[in-house]
């Protein structure tokens, strides 16, 4: 069953050296909280995995924490190129990373099998592209049934999944509601798996809207109430996307020493409370 922990504990049990972790979030819920944290714990040699890694897989890898990411896109979402996660890949700095590309649809196939505890996803993909070219990972099977030859993907199994939610209630059952992107498939794929949320309630009856989700709490291994953990994402029903901070965050990537002080700044002097003021409904769209 879930248990409720600080976020440095939470991060501490869930993410380790080596391992291969999804902070997964689809534009929204972004668990921006749980990854600064384990940028402070210093965590190395990651593999990466994320269908859209953007500003903070940007951080991460900037941080030289990551041996490899897995994704099907990667960037500064309406503003351009991840700038720190294009270093690493081109020129090796801060230190050299592998990378496992796919497609939108060959990753959330992947995660859905990892869910299902299957080896492998099944797809109608890849058909006419390239992308098989440059990834050994992408193969084909041919169906006992019709021969229809079809794309296969190694399922997404990783050792952590982290996410953010809007709510827990105090059995650790957690809420999800607006855009779900592979969140459920991540916690349920992953070995052990941590998510913050804006509250916990007594009870989520009454509370839940259309496209909405609970994850059960043995399915979870930790819980941490993290109010405005997926600043300057955005949490549906609590504040809106900081689109300042995205544009922001360009120019701030694009140099070493200026990415290097804003992280130690605003990152590493400062702890999971320092959300909780930025995520405001009034000041959601100033910059940061």
């Amino acid at each position: 069953m879930a248990r409720f922990l600080s976020l440095a504990d939470a991060c501490e049990e869930v993410v380790r050296d080596g391992d291969s972790v999804t902070f997964e979030g689809f534009t929204h819920l972004i668990p921006y909280a749980a990854g600064h944290e384990v940028i402070r714990q210093k965590r190395r040699d990651l593999g990466l995995i994320r269908m859209t890694p953007d500003i903070l897989y940007d951080q991460m890898i900037g941080c030289g924490m990551a041996a490899k990411l897995t994704f099907s896109w990667g960037g500064n979402p309406g503003v351009g190129s991840a700038h720190r996660i294009r270093e690493a890949v081109e020129q090796g700095w801060p230190r050299p990373i592998e990378i496992e590309e796919h497609s939108h649809a060959a990753m959330a196939a992947a995660y859905a099998a990892g869910a299902a505890n299957l080896p492998f996803a099944v797809l109608r993909g890849y058909r006419g592209a390239e992308l098989a070219r440059v990834n050994p990972a992408i193969k084909s099977v041919t169906c006992p049934y019709t021969g229809e030859v079809l794309a296969t993907v190694p399922s997404v199994r990783p050792d952590a999944a982290v996410i953010h939610a809007q709510k827990a209630d105090r059995e650790g059952n957690v809420l999800i509601e607006g855009i779900i992107g592979v969140q459920k498939e991540a916690v349920l794929a992953a070995k052990r798996s941590l998510v913050t949320v804006e509250e916990i309630v007594d009870d989520l009856r009454g509370t839940t809207h259309a496209n909405a989700c609970i994850i059960p709490g043995w399915a979870i291994t930790a819980v941490v109430e993290v109010p405005g953990g997926a600043f300057p994402s955005y949490a549906h029903g609590y504040y809106l996307r900081n689109n300042a901070f995205y544009i922001g965050w360009d120019a701030i990537s694009r140099d070493r020493a200026a990415f290097a002080a804003w992280m130690e700044e605003h990152v590493m002097r400062k702890g999971p409370e320092a959300f909780a003021p930025l995520a405001r409904p009034a000041t959601a769209n100033k910059a940061a």
